[in-house]
């Protein structure tokens, strides 16, 4: 593990692409800003392994043997299908793009 020291508005280079700024420090407790390109997904870790378990779950899910397609090709009526929830990753708020600021609209007017 690469281990590197920064203070607040000092940035760190992963690769090409990826920046990660110390935005601020408090106590214990550092906010960190990630500016990536829109392919790379970037999750606090507690939250990529509960989609990896989500999505790994959903894979195990396999449909009901009985449950052979009609002739429209979709499952019986009275079957049930199986839920499965996917995550889609690029939809993640990470990725959201952002407005510019509207200077204009903070500061009101000043016609006089």
């Amino acid at each position: 593990m690469l281990v590197l020291s920064r203070q607040r508005n000092e940035t760190i280079m992963i690769g090409d692409e990826v920046e990660v700024t110390v935005i601020d420090i408090r106590g214990d407790k550092v906010r960190l800003g990630i500016n990536a390109p829109r392919e790379v997904t970037v999750h606090r870790k507690e939250v990529y392994e509960a989609i990896k378990r989500e999505n790994q779950a959903a894979a195990q899910v396999q449909p009901d043997a009985s449950a052979s397609p009609d002739s429209a090709g979709s499952p019986p009526a009275q079957q049930p299908r199986p839920t499965v929830k996917v995550v889609d990753m690029s939809k993640t708020p990470r990725n959201k793009p952002r407005r510019p600021r509207d200077e204009s609209a903070a500061g009101g007017s000043q016609n006089a």
